[in-house]
């Protein structure tokens, strides 16, 4: 089962996404799928926010900016398990700047949803947790676009396979998409 959560910055998405986890997977082993990469101090500190967020909820943490399509590779993850992964326009801000270079929104797109599949058919249930960045109406550099352009192909690729998508506005979750399961 996929499950999309999207949102605004601040708006709650990532305690919304990882109560919801908790409460899908219950007793079972949980999966906590970190993209932000380590870096400045702002980072660090953001990094430590949401660890002590998730404290005590069960999660084991794998760090994972790059490659996610290489998870089960350098992690020793059981198939069948629970997993969020926080968050999506992390993991393409990392895949598009990476090494140095600027690599191409097509590239990015496809490198991401092939990692995406391979998450999807080995979790149980993945939630992916992703921002709303689609709305200011502003226009950017030609890197910036680049990287909006990419998230977006990617969120909407995402909830179309998805079997629940929900926003999260001011702390509260609002059902886009939801798919019986009966």
């Amino acid at each position: 089962m996929l499950t999309i959560i999207t949102g605004g910055s601040g708006s709650g998405k990532s305690a919304y996404g990882e109560d919801y986890i908790c409460s899908m997977a219950g007793e079972n082993k949980k999966y906590y799928i970190a993209t932000m990469k380590r870096g400045d101090d702002e980072t660090n500190e953001r990094i430590n926010r949401h660890r002590a967020m998730r404290s005590g909820k069960g999660f084991e943490t794998v760090e994972q900016p790059v490659d996610i399509e290489d998870i089960f590779l350098s992690h020793d993850i059981a198939p069948d398990e629970y997993a969020l992964l926080e968050c999506m326009s992390n993991l393409v801000a990392n895949e598009m700047f990476r090494d140095g270079k600027v690599y191409d929104e097509v590239f990015v797109f496809k490198k991401v949803m092939d990692g995406m599949e391979k998450l999807v058919s080995r979790f149980k249930h993945l939630v992916i947790v992703t921002n709303n960045i689609f709305e200011d109406g502003a226009e950017y550099d030609e890197y910036s676009m680049s990287y909006i352009r990419a998230l977006g192909n990617i969120n909407r690729s995402l909830a179309a396979m998805a079997d629940e998508v929900t926003e999260v506005v001011v702390g509260i979750p609002v059902k886009i998409k939801e798919t019986s399961l009966s």
